[in-house]
Protein backbone atom coordinates (compact mmCIF):
# COMPACT_ATOMS: atom_id res chain seq x y z
CA UNK A 1 0.00 0.00 0.00
CA UNK A 2 1.11 3.57 -0.77
CA UNK A 3 -0.20 6.50 1.29
CA UNK A 4 0.02 10.08 0.04
CA UNK A 5 -0.44 12.84 2.63
CA UNK A 6 -0.88 16.57 2.03
CA UNK A 7 1.15 16.37 -1.18
CA UNK A 8 1.88 19.59 -3.05
CA UNK A 9 4.02 20.46 -6.07
CA UNK A 10 4.53 23.71 -7.91
CA UNK A 11 7.06 25.24 -10.28
CA UNK A 12 7.37 28.93 -9.57
CA UNK A 13 3.83 30.29 -9.42
CA UNK A 14 2.37 27.35 -11.33
CA UNK A 15 0.67 24.87 -8.98
CA UNK A 16 0.36 21.36 -10.42
CA UNK A 17 -1.49 19.97 -7.41
CA UNK A 18 -1.91 20.72 -3.72
CA UNK A 19 -3.26 19.07 -0.55
CA UNK A 20 -3.39 15.64 -2.20
CA UNK A 21 -4.39 12.80 0.14
CA UNK A 22 -4.69 9.32 -1.38
CA UNK A 23 -4.37 5.63 -0.57
CA UNK A 24 -3.41 3.01 -3.16
CA UNK A 25 -4.47 -0.43 -1.94
CA UNK A 26 -3.15 -3.87 -2.84
CA UNK A 27 -5.06 -5.77 -5.50
CA UNK A 28 -6.14 -2.66 -7.39
CA UNK A 29 -4.92 -1.21 -10.67
CA UNK A 30 -4.99 2.60 -10.85
CA UNK A 31 -4.94 4.40 -14.21
CA UNK A 32 -3.57 7.94 -13.99
CA UNK A 33 -5.15 10.35 -16.49
CA UNK A 34 -5.01 14.11 -17.06
CA UNK A 35 -4.44 16.73 -19.72
CA UNK A 36 -1.00 17.08 -21.28
CA UNK A 37 1.22 18.92 -18.80
CA UNK A 38 -1.08 18.23 -15.84
CA UNK A 39 1.66 16.31 -14.02
CA UNK A 40 0.85 12.61 -14.52
CA UNK A 41 4.41 11.43 -15.08
CA UNK A 42 5.66 13.86 -12.44
CA UNK A 43 3.26 12.32 -9.93
CA UNK A 44 4.66 8.84 -10.67
CA UNK A 45 8.19 10.19 -10.17
CA UNK A 46 7.17 11.52 -6.76
CA UNK A 47 5.70 8.13 -5.81
CA UNK A 48 8.90 6.37 -6.89
CA UNK A 49 11.10 8.84 -4.99
CA UNK A 50 12.81 10.11 -8.14
CA UNK A 51 11.79 13.70 -7.34
CA UNK A 52 10.69 15.38 -4.10
CA UNK A 53 7.42 17.29 -3.66
CA UNK A 54 7.35 20.83 -2.24
CA UNK A 55 5.04 19.70 0.53
CA UNK A 56 3.68 16.50 2.03
CA UNK A 57 4.92 12.93 2.03
CA UNK A 58 4.66 9.52 0.39
CA UNK A 59 4.91 6.42 2.58
CA UNK A 60 5.16 2.80 1.50
CA UNK A 61 4.12 -0.12 3.67
CA UNK A 62 7.25 -1.64 5.29
CA UNK A 63 8.61 -4.66 3.43
CA UNK A 64 6.94 -3.75 0.14
CA UNK A 65 9.12 -3.79 -2.97
CA UNK A 66 8.51 -1.23 -5.72
CA UNK A 67 9.34 -1.72 -9.42
CA UNK A 68 9.35 1.14 -11.93
CA UNK A 69 9.38 0.98 -15.74
CA UNK A 70 12.65 2.58 -16.86
CA UNK A 71 12.39 5.36 -19.45
CA UNK A 72 16.08 5.45 -20.41
CA UNK A 73 16.30 2.86 -23.17
CA UNK A 74 20.12 3.04 -23.25
CA UNK A 75 20.80 2.53 -19.54
CA UNK A 76 21.78 -1.14 -19.85
CA UNK A 77 23.58 -1.21 -23.21
CA UNK A 78 26.50 -3.37 -22.02
CA UNK A 79 24.34 -5.81 -20.06
CA UNK A 80 23.08 -9.21 -21.17
CA UNK A 81 19.33 -9.20 -21.93
CA UNK A 82 18.45 -11.91 -19.37
CA UNK A 83 20.48 -10.19 -16.64
CA UNK A 84 18.80 -6.87 -17.45
CA UNK A 85 15.43 -8.43 -16.65
CA UNK A 86 16.67 -9.97 -13.37
CA UNK A 87 18.04 -6.54 -12.38
CA UNK A 88 14.41 -5.54 -11.89
CA UNK A 89 14.62 -7.33 -8.53
CA UNK A 90 17.68 -5.43 -7.30
CA UNK A 91 18.11 -7.23 -3.97
CA UNK A 92 18.02 -10.62 -5.67
CA UNK A 93 20.38 -9.54 -8.43
CA UNK A 94 22.92 -8.08 -5.96
CA UNK A 95 22.93 -11.35 -3.99
CA UNK A 96 23.38 -13.33 -7.20
CA UNK A 97 26.36 -11.19 -8.25
CA UNK A 98 28.00 -11.40 -4.80
CA UNK A 99 27.68 -15.17 -4.37
CA UNK A 100 28.82 -15.84 -7.94
CA UNK A 101 31.88 -13.66 -7.36
CA UNK A 102 32.79 -15.74 -4.31
CA UNK A 103 32.39 -19.00 -6.25
CA UNK A 104 34.55 -17.65 -9.08
CA UNK A 105 37.34 -16.69 -6.69
CA UNK A 106 39.78 -19.61 -6.27
CA UNK A 107 41.32 -17.87 -3.25
CA UNK A 108 38.04 -17.43 -1.36
CA UNK A 109 38.43 -17.75 2.41
CA UNK A 110 36.42 -20.02 4.70
CA UNK A 111 34.59 -16.97 5.96
CA UNK A 112 33.64 -16.04 2.40
CA UNK A 113 32.46 -19.61 1.83
CA UNK A 114 30.13 -19.32 4.83
CA UNK A 115 28.93 -15.98 3.46
CA UNK A 116 28.15 -17.65 0.12
CA UNK A 117 26.10 -20.33 1.92
CA UNK A 118 24.04 -17.65 3.70
CA UNK A 119 23.55 -15.86 0.40
CA UNK A 120 22.38 -19.11 -1.23
CA UNK A 121 19.65 -19.47 1.41
CA UNK A 122 18.56 -15.89 1.00
CA UNK A 123 18.64 -16.24 -2.77
CA UNK A 124 16.46 -19.36 -2.61
CA UNK A 125 13.90 -17.67 -0.33
CA UNK A 126 13.55 -14.88 -2.90
CA UNK A 127 12.81 -17.40 -5.65
CA UNK A 128 16.27 -17.03 -7.14
CA UNK A 129 16.53 -20.63 -8.35
CA UNK A 130 13.80 -19.85 -10.89
CA UNK A 131 15.12 -16.38 -11.77
CA UNK A 132 16.53 -17.24 -15.19
CA UNK A 133 13.56 -19.37 -16.27
CA UNK A 134 11.06 -16.74 -15.02
CA UNK A 135 12.93 -13.97 -16.84
CA UNK A 136 13.12 -16.06 -20.01
CA UNK A 137 9.38 -16.78 -19.85
CA UNK A 138 8.55 -13.07 -19.53
CA UNK A 139 10.77 -12.24 -22.50
CA UNK A 140 9.31 -15.01 -24.65
CA UNK A 141 5.76 -13.94 -23.83
CA UNK A 142 6.65 -10.48 -25.15
CA UNK A 143 8.08 -11.80 -28.38
CA UNK A 144 11.77 -11.61 -27.42
CA UNK A 145 12.96 -14.94 -28.83
CA UNK A 146 15.43 -17.19 -27.02
CA UNK A 147 18.36 -16.41 -29.33
CA UNK A 148 18.22 -12.79 -28.09
CA UNK A 149 18.28 -13.64 -24.36
CA UNK A 150 22.06 -13.83 -24.13
CA UNK A 151 22.87 -10.90 -26.40
CA UNK A 152 23.83 -7.48 -25.07
CA UNK A 153 21.12 -4.83 -24.92
CA UNK A 154 22.95 -2.67 -27.47
CA UNK A 155 22.38 -5.39 -30.08
CA UNK A 156 18.58 -5.10 -29.80
CA UNK A 157 16.25 -2.83 -31.76
CA UNK A 158 14.49 0.05 -30.03
CA UNK A 159 11.19 -1.84 -29.85
CA UNK A 160 12.92 -4.91 -28.41
CA UNK A 161 14.60 -2.79 -25.71
CA UNK A 162 11.19 -1.42 -24.68
CA UNK A 163 9.95 -4.97 -24.17
CA UNK A 164 13.01 -5.98 -22.12
CA UNK A 165 12.61 -2.97 -19.81
CA UNK A 166 8.94 -3.81 -19.36
CA UNK A 167 9.88 -7.40 -18.47
CA UNK A 168 12.40 -5.95 -15.99
CA UNK A 169 9.63 -4.00 -14.22
CA UNK A 170 7.31 -7.02 -14.08
CA UNK A 171 10.00 -9.45 -12.90
CA UNK A 172 9.87 -10.94 -9.42
CA UNK A 173 6.26 -10.12 -8.54
CA UNK A 174 6.81 -6.62 -7.06
CA UNK A 175 4.38 -5.40 -4.40
CA UNK A 176 4.07 -2.00 -6.10
CA UNK A 177 4.33 -1.59 -9.87
CA UNK A 178 4.66 1.88 -11.47
CA UNK A 179 4.31 2.03 -15.25
CA UNK A 180 4.55 5.21 -17.33
CA UNK A 181 3.14 4.64 -20.85
CA UNK A 182 3.93 0.90 -20.92
CA UNK A 183 2.12 0.28 -24.23
CA UNK A 184 4.22 2.77 -26.24
CA UNK A 185 5.93 0.99 -29.15
CA UNK A 186 4.25 -2.32 -28.31
CA UNK A 187 2.46 -4.38 -30.97
CA UNK A 188 -1.17 -5.40 -30.46
CA UNK A 189 -0.28 -8.97 -29.42
CA UNK A 190 2.06 -7.76 -26.65
CA UNK A 191 -0.46 -5.16 -25.44
CA UNK A 192 -3.08 -7.91 -25.15
CA UNK A 193 -0.64 -10.14 -23.24
CA UNK A 194 0.27 -7.27 -20.89
CA UNK A 195 -3.42 -6.49 -20.33
CA UNK A 196 -4.08 -10.10 -19.33
CA UNK A 197 -0.97 -10.17 -17.11
CA UNK A 198 -1.98 -7.03 -15.20
CA UNK A 199 -5.61 -8.10 -14.94
CA UNK A 200 -4.40 -11.21 -13.06
CA UNK A 201 -1.75 -9.32 -11.05
CA UNK A 202 -2.51 -9.54 -7.32
CA UNK A 203 -0.55 -6.51 -6.10
CA UNK A 204 -0.78 -2.74 -6.63
CA UNK A 205 -0.40 -1.26 -10.12
CA UNK A 206 -0.28 2.49 -10.90
CA UNK A 207 -0.12 3.21 -14.62
CA UNK A 208 -0.10 6.26 -16.90
CA UNK A 209 -1.43 5.50 -20.38
CA UNK A 210 -3.15 7.16 -23.36
CA UNK A 211 -4.48 3.77 -24.51
CA UNK A 212 -8.18 3.69 -23.63
CA UNK A 213 -8.60 -0.01 -24.40
CA UNK A 214 -5.67 -0.85 -22.14
CA UNK A 215 -7.03 1.32 -19.30
CA UNK A 216 -10.44 -0.34 -19.65
CA UNK A 217 -8.94 -3.83 -19.61
CA UNK A 218 -6.75 -3.44 -16.52
CA UNK A 219 -8.00 -0.62 -14.30
CA UNK A 220 -10.21 -0.94 -11.23
CA UNK A 221 -9.79 2.79 -10.47
CA UNK A 222 -9.01 6.02 -12.32
CA UNK A 223 -6.71 8.64 -10.79
CA UNK A 224 -7.68 11.98 -12.32
CA UNK A 225 -5.19 14.86 -12.23
CA UNK A 226 -7.53 17.85 -12.54
CA UNK A 227 -8.67 20.98 -10.66
CA UNK A 228 -5.04 21.34 -9.40
CA UNK A 229 -5.69 18.21 -7.39
CA UNK A 230 -5.69 14.43 -7.73
CA UNK A 231 -8.75 12.30 -7.05
CA UNK A 232 -9.39 8.55 -7.22
CA UNK A 233 -12.60 7.29 -8.86
CA UNK A 234 -13.94 3.74 -8.97
CA UNK A 235 -14.22 2.00 -12.33
CA UNK A 236 -12.22 1.96 -15.56
CA UNK A 237 -11.61 4.78 -18.05
CA UNK A 238 -14.87 4.40 -19.99
CA UNK A 239 -16.86 4.51 -16.75
CA UNK A 240 -15.02 7.66 -15.66
CA UNK A 241 -15.47 9.31 -19.08
CA UNK A 242 -19.17 8.50 -19.48
CA UNK A 243 -20.07 9.36 -15.89
CA UNK A 244 -18.15 12.65 -16.13
CA UNK A 245 -19.93 13.51 -19.40
CA UNK A 246 -23.32 12.62 -17.88
CA UNK A 247 -22.62 14.76 -14.82
CA UNK A 248 -21.60 17.69 -17.03
CA UNK A 249 -24.80 17.38 -19.08
CA UNK A 250 -26.87 17.27 -15.90
CA UNK A 251 -25.18 20.38 -14.53
CA UNK A 252 -25.89 22.19 -17.80
CA UNK A 253 -29.57 21.24 -17.58
CA UNK A 254 -30.73 23.54 -14.79
CA UNK A 255 -34.40 22.64 -15.25
CA UNK A 256 -33.97 18.97 -14.42
CA UNK A 257 -34.87 18.09 -10.81
CA UNK A 258 -32.28 16.72 -8.41
CA UNK A 259 -34.23 13.48 -7.92
CA UNK A 260 -34.32 12.85 -11.66
CA UNK A 261 -30.58 13.53 -12.00
CA UNK A 262 -29.81 11.11 -9.18
CA UNK A 263 -32.01 8.44 -10.74
CA UNK A 264 -30.18 8.81 -14.07
CA UNK A 265 -26.80 8.46 -12.37
CA UNK A 266 -27.89 5.39 -10.40
CA UNK A 267 -29.23 3.71 -13.55
CA UNK A 268 -25.96 4.46 -15.32
CA UNK A 269 -23.88 3.01 -12.47
CA UNK A 270 -26.02 -0.15 -12.30
CA UNK A 271 -25.82 -0.66 -16.06
CA UNK A 272 -22.06 -0.23 -16.06
CA UNK A 273 -21.61 -2.43 -13.02
CA UNK A 274 -23.48 -5.23 -14.80
CA UNK A 275 -21.27 -4.83 -17.89
CA UNK A 276 -18.15 -5.13 -15.74
CA UNK A 277 -18.65 -8.90 -15.80
CA UNK A 278 -17.05 -8.86 -19.27
CA UNK A 279 -13.70 -7.87 -17.82
CA UNK A 280 -11.10 -9.92 -15.94
CA UNK A 281 -11.18 -7.16 -13.33
CA UNK A 282 -14.94 -7.70 -12.88
CA UNK A 283 -15.04 -8.74 -9.22
CA UNK A 284 -13.06 -5.89 -7.71
CA UNK A 285 -14.54 -3.30 -10.10
CA UNK A 286 -18.13 -4.37 -9.39
CA UNK A 287 -17.50 -4.17 -5.65
CA UNK A 288 -16.06 -0.69 -6.08
CA UNK A 289 -19.01 0.50 -8.17
CA UNK A 290 -21.55 -0.96 -5.74
CA UNK A 291 -19.99 1.15 -2.96
CA UNK A 292 -19.72 4.29 -5.13
CA UNK A 293 -21.19 7.52 -3.80
CA UNK A 294 -22.47 9.47 -6.82
CA UNK A 295 -21.72 12.76 -5.08
CA UNK A 296 -18.04 11.86 -5.60
CA UNK A 297 -18.38 12.07 -9.39
CA UNK A 298 -17.39 15.40 -10.95
CA UNK A 299 -17.44 16.68 -14.52
CA UNK A 300 -13.96 17.11 -15.98
CA UNK A 301 -12.55 20.58 -16.67
CA UNK A 302 -10.76 19.22 -19.74
CA UNK A 303 -11.93 20.24 -23.19
CA UNK A 304 -12.33 18.17 -26.32
CA UNK A 305 -11.42 19.50 -29.77
CA UNK A 306 -14.14 19.56 -32.42
CA UNK A 307 -13.10 17.07 -35.08
CA UNK A 308 -15.52 16.69 -37.96
CA UNK A 309 -14.51 15.50 -41.43
CA UNK A 310 -17.19 16.76 -43.81
CA UNK A 311 -16.84 15.71 -47.49
CA UNK A 312 -17.53 18.42 -50.06
CA UNK A 313 -18.92 15.81 -52.44
CA UNK A 314 -20.13 12.25 -52.10
CA UNK A 315 -17.79 9.63 -53.58
CA UNK A 316 -19.02 7.69 -56.58
CA UNK A 317 -19.00 3.93 -57.03
CA UNK A 318 -15.35 3.73 -58.14
CA UNK A 319 -13.18 4.37 -55.06
CA UNK A 320 -9.70 2.83 -55.31
CA UNK A 321 -8.00 0.00 -57.16
CA UNK A 322 -4.52 -1.17 -56.12
CA UNK A 323 -2.82 -3.70 -58.39
CA UNK A 324 0.34 -5.68 -57.57
CA UNK A 325 2.00 -2.87 -55.60
CA UNK A 326 5.63 -3.34 -54.51
CA UNK A 327 8.09 -1.15 -52.59
CA UNK A 328 11.67 -1.67 -51.39
CA UNK A 329 13.70 0.46 -49.01
CA UNK A 330 17.03 2.14 -49.86
CA UNK A 331 18.91 -1.08 -48.99
CA UNK A 332 16.84 -3.14 -51.39
CA UNK A 333 14.82 -4.90 -48.67
CA UNK A 334 11.24 -5.64 -49.72
CA UNK A 335 8.84 -3.67 -47.51
CA UNK A 336 5.69 -4.98 -49.21
CA UNK A 337 4.91 -6.87 -52.39
CA UNK A 338 1.93 -8.26 -54.35
CA UNK A 339 -0.47 -5.79 -52.71
CA UNK A 340 -3.73 -5.89 -54.68
CA UNK A 341 -7.23 -4.92 -53.57
CA UNK A 342 -10.31 -3.01 -54.66
CA UNK A 343 -11.88 -0.60 -52.17
CA UNK A 344 -15.66 -0.37 -52.07
CA UNK A 345 -17.95 2.47 -51.12
CA UNK A 346 -18.25 3.25 -47.36
CA UNK A 347 -15.25 1.08 -46.48
CA UNK A 348 -12.86 2.17 -43.76
CA UNK A 349 -9.81 -0.08 -43.98
CA UNK A 350 -7.31 -0.51 -41.15
CA UNK A 351 -3.92 -1.38 -42.63
CA UNK A 352 -1.60 -3.51 -40.49
CA UNK A 353 2.02 -4.62 -40.77
CA UNK A 354 4.71 -5.92 -38.42
CA UNK A 355 7.10 -3.36 -39.91
CA UNK A 356 6.13 0.26 -39.18
CA UNK A 357 8.47 1.44 -41.95
CA UNK A 358 6.47 -0.66 -44.42
CA UNK A 359 3.25 0.99 -43.26
CA UNK A 360 4.62 4.51 -43.68
CA UNK A 361 6.04 3.60 -47.11
CA UNK A 362 2.65 2.19 -48.13
CA UNK A 363 0.76 5.32 -47.06
CA UNK A 364 3.29 7.60 -48.76
CA UNK A 365 2.81 5.66 -51.99
CA UNK A 366 -1.00 5.67 -51.75
CA UNK A 367 -0.99 9.40 -50.96
CA UNK A 368 1.26 10.12 -53.95
CA UNK A 369 4.26 11.38 -51.94
CA UNK A 370 6.46 8.49 -53.14
CA UNK A 371 6.43 6.19 -56.13
CA UNK A 372 6.06 2.44 -55.96
CA UNK A 373 8.75 0.20 -57.45
CA UNK A 374 6.02 -1.70 -59.28
CA UNK A 375 2.24 -1.83 -59.53
CA UNK A 376 -0.63 0.55 -60.20
CA UNK A 377 -2.91 2.79 -58.11
CA UNK A 378 -6.14 4.16 -59.55
CA UNK A 379 -8.54 6.42 -57.64
CA UNK A 380 -12.09 7.04 -58.84
CA UNK A 381 -12.68 10.35 -60.64
CA UNK A 382 -14.92 11.60 -57.80
CA UNK A 383 -12.33 10.99 -55.09
CA UNK A 384 -10.74 13.92 -53.24
CA UNK A 385 -8.16 12.68 -50.80
CA UNK A 386 -6.35 14.16 -47.79
CA UNK A 387 -3.29 12.70 -46.05
CA UNK A 388 -2.31 12.89 -42.39
CA UNK A 389 1.31 11.60 -42.35
CA UNK A 390 3.12 10.07 -39.42
CA UNK A 391 5.98 12.54 -39.80
CA UNK A 392 4.87 16.17 -40.16
CA UNK A 393 8.07 18.18 -39.59
CA UNK A 394 8.14 19.46 -43.18
CA UNK A 395 4.97 21.44 -42.45
CA UNK A 396 6.50 23.14 -39.39
CA UNK A 397 10.07 23.87 -40.51
CA UNK A 398 11.88 27.07 -39.55
CA UNK A 399 11.43 28.56 -43.02
CA UNK A 400 7.66 28.36 -42.43
CA UNK A 401 7.92 30.03 -39.03
CA UNK A 402 4.59 31.87 -39.01
CA UNK A 403 1.81 32.28 -36.46
CA UNK A 404 -1.02 29.75 -36.42
CA UNK A 405 -3.49 32.09 -38.12
CA UNK A 406 -1.25 32.51 -41.17
CA UNK A 407 -0.20 28.85 -41.06
CA UNK A 408 -3.78 27.60 -41.28
CA UNK A 409 -4.91 30.35 -43.68
CA UNK A 410 -2.58 28.82 -46.28
CA UNK A 411 -4.76 25.69 -46.35
CA UNK A 412 -8.17 27.38 -46.20
CA UNK A 413 -10.34 28.66 -49.06
CA UNK A 414 -11.92 31.13 -46.59
CA UNK A 415 -9.08 33.53 -45.71
CA UNK A 416 -11.10 35.64 -43.26
CA UNK A 417 -9.24 36.02 -39.95
CA UNK A 418 -12.36 35.57 -37.82
CA UNK A 419 -13.13 32.30 -39.59
CA UNK A 420 -9.56 31.05 -39.02
CA UNK A 421 -9.61 32.15 -35.37
CA UNK A 422 -12.92 30.36 -34.86
CA UNK A 423 -11.61 27.18 -36.45
CA UNK A 424 -8.47 27.26 -34.30
CA UNK A 425 -10.60 27.88 -31.22
CA UNK A 426 -12.59 24.71 -31.86
CA UNK A 427 -9.25 22.87 -32.03
CA UNK A 428 -8.37 24.29 -28.57
CA UNK A 429 -6.10 27.14 -29.75
CA UNK A 430 -7.74 30.09 -28.02
CA UNK A 431 -6.81 33.68 -27.16
CA UNK A 432 -3.14 34.50 -27.57
CA UNK A 433 -2.31 30.88 -28.50
CA UNK A 434 -3.21 31.67 -32.14
CA UNK A 435 -0.15 33.96 -32.21
CA UNK A 436 2.19 31.06 -31.42
CA UNK A 437 4.89 30.35 -34.01
CA UNK A 438 4.23 27.07 -35.81
CA UNK A 439 7.84 25.91 -35.31
CA UNK A 440 7.58 25.87 -31.49
CA UNK A 441 4.43 23.78 -31.20
CA UNK A 442 4.39 20.55 -29.18
CA UNK A 443 3.84 17.22 -30.90
CA UNK A 444 0.16 17.14 -29.93
CA UNK A 445 -0.40 20.73 -31.09
CA UNK A 446 1.16 19.95 -34.46
CA UNK A 447 -1.17 16.98 -34.95
CA UNK A 448 -4.18 19.18 -34.09
CA UNK A 449 -2.99 21.67 -36.71
CA UNK A 450 -2.60 18.89 -39.28
CA UNK A 451 -6.12 17.65 -38.46
CA UNK A 452 -7.38 21.21 -39.03
CA UNK A 453 -5.63 21.25 -42.41
CA UNK A 454 -7.30 17.94 -43.35
CA UNK A 455 -10.75 19.11 -42.24
CA UNK A 456 -10.49 22.34 -44.25
CA UNK A 457 -9.87 20.39 -47.46
CA UNK A 458 -13.29 18.66 -47.11
CA UNK A 459 -12.07 15.33 -48.56
CA UNK A 460 -14.17 12.24 -49.19
CA UNK A 461 -11.14 9.95 -48.79
CA UNK A 462 -8.88 10.02 -45.73
CA UNK A 463 -5.38 8.52 -45.55
CA UNK A 464 -4.09 8.52 -41.95
CA UNK A 465 -0.78 7.12 -40.68
CA UNK A 466 -0.88 6.82 -36.85
CA UNK A 467 -3.17 9.86 -36.33
CA UNK A 468 -3.28 9.42 -32.53
CA UNK A 469 0.49 9.91 -32.08
CA UNK A 470 1.23 12.69 -29.53
CA UNK A 471 -2.46 13.28 -28.78
CA UNK A 472 -3.93 13.29 -25.28
CA UNK A 473 -6.93 11.17 -24.28
CA UNK A 474 -9.41 13.96 -24.99
CA UNK A 475 -8.11 14.55 -28.52
CA UNK A 476 -7.96 10.80 -29.20
CA UNK A 477 -11.59 10.44 -28.11
CA UNK A 478 -12.66 13.35 -30.33
CA UNK A 479 -10.67 11.96 -33.29
CA UNK A 480 -12.19 8.50 -32.75
CA UNK A 481 -15.69 9.99 -32.90
CA UNK A 482 -14.82 12.07 -35.96
CA UNK A 483 -13.46 9.03 -37.82
CA UNK A 484 -16.53 6.94 -36.93
CA UNK A 485 -18.91 9.67 -38.15
CA UNK A 486 -17.01 10.37 -41.40
CA UNK A 487 -19.22 9.75 -44.46
CA UNK A 488 -16.50 8.70 -46.84
CA UNK A 489 -13.73 6.18 -47.38
CA UNK A 490 -10.63 5.78 -45.27
CA UNK A 491 -7.27 3.99 -45.18
CA UNK A 492 -5.61 4.25 -41.77
CA UNK A 493 -3.34 2.58 -39.27
CA UNK A 494 -3.24 3.11 -35.51
CA UNK A 495 -1.84 1.49 -32.38
CA UNK A 496 -5.02 2.56 -30.58
CA UNK A 497 -7.06 -0.65 -30.24
CA UNK A 498 -10.34 1.06 -29.39
CA UNK A 499 -10.12 3.44 -32.35
CA UNK A 500 -9.23 0.68 -34.81
CA UNK A 501 -11.89 -1.67 -33.49
CA UNK A 502 -14.66 0.94 -33.60
CA UNK A 503 -13.79 2.55 -36.97
CA UNK A 504 -12.53 -0.21 -39.30
CA UNK A 505 -14.99 -2.39 -41.22
CA UNK A 506 -12.21 -4.15 -43.14
CA UNK A 507 -8.66 -5.21 -42.23
CA UNK A 508 -5.74 -5.52 -44.66
CA UNK A 509 -2.36 -6.73 -43.42
CA UNK A 510 0.58 -6.11 -45.76
CA UNK A 511 3.67 -8.32 -45.76
CA UNK A 512 6.79 -8.70 -47.95
CA UNK A 513 4.97 -11.45 -49.85
CA UNK A 514 1.33 -10.43 -50.25
CA UNK A 515 -1.63 -9.39 -48.11
CA UNK A 516 -4.25 -10.78 -45.76
CA UNK A 517 -7.65 -9.26 -46.48
CA UNK A 518 -10.55 -9.70 -44.04
CA UNK A 519 -13.99 -8.28 -43.24
CA UNK A 520 -13.62 -9.22 -39.54
CA UNK A 521 -13.58 -6.68 -36.75
CA UNK A 522 -10.12 -5.81 -35.46
CA UNK A 523 -10.72 -7.77 -32.24
CA UNK A 524 -11.83 -10.86 -34.17
CA UNK A 525 -8.86 -10.49 -36.51
CA UNK A 526 -6.32 -10.53 -33.66
CA UNK A 527 -7.89 -13.66 -32.15
CA UNK A 528 -8.46 -15.61 -35.38
CA UNK A 529 -6.50 -18.87 -35.78
CA UNK A 530 -7.23 -18.78 -39.52
CA UNK A 531 -5.61 -15.34 -39.84
CA UNK A 532 -2.64 -16.55 -37.82
CA UNK A 533 -2.22 -19.49 -40.20
CA UNK A 534 -2.38 -17.18 -43.25
CA UNK A 535 0.25 -14.89 -41.70
CA UNK A 536 2.60 -17.79 -40.94
CA UNK A 537 2.21 -19.05 -44.51
CA UNK A 538 3.06 -15.64 -45.98
CA UNK A 539 6.00 -15.17 -43.64
CA UNK A 540 7.25 -18.67 -44.49
CA UNK A 541 7.08 -17.85 -48.19
CA UNK A 542 9.03 -14.64 -47.56
CA UNK A 543 11.78 -16.52 -45.68
CA UNK A 544 11.96 -19.18 -48.36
Amino acid sequence: MITVQNLGLQFGKRVLFDEVNLKFNSGNCYGVIGANGAGKSTFLKILSGEIDPNRGSVSIEPGNRMAVLKQNHFEFEEEEVLNTVIMGYKEMYDIMVEKNAIYMNPDATEEEGLRAADLENEFGEMGGWNAESDAAELLSNMGITEELHYKQMKELSGQEKVKVLLAQALFGNPDLLLLDEPTNDLDAKTVTWLSDFLADFKNTVIVVSHDRYFLDMVCTHIVDVDFNSIKIYSGNYTFWYESSQLMAAQMANKNKKTEQKRKEMMEFIQRFSANASKSKQATSRKKALDKLNIEDIKPSTRKYPFINFKPEREPGDQILRVDNLCKKNASGEVLFDKVSFIMNKDEKIAVLADNSAALTAFFNVIAGKDEADAGDIEFGVTITKAYLPNENEEYFSDDKDEDLINWLREYSTDKDEQFIRGFLGRMLFSGEEVNKKSSVLSGGEKVRCMLSKVMLSNPNFLIMDEPTNHLDLESITALNNGMKDFKGNMLFTSHDFKLTNSVANRIIEITPNGIIDSLMSYEEYLKSDNIKAQREKLMGMAVA
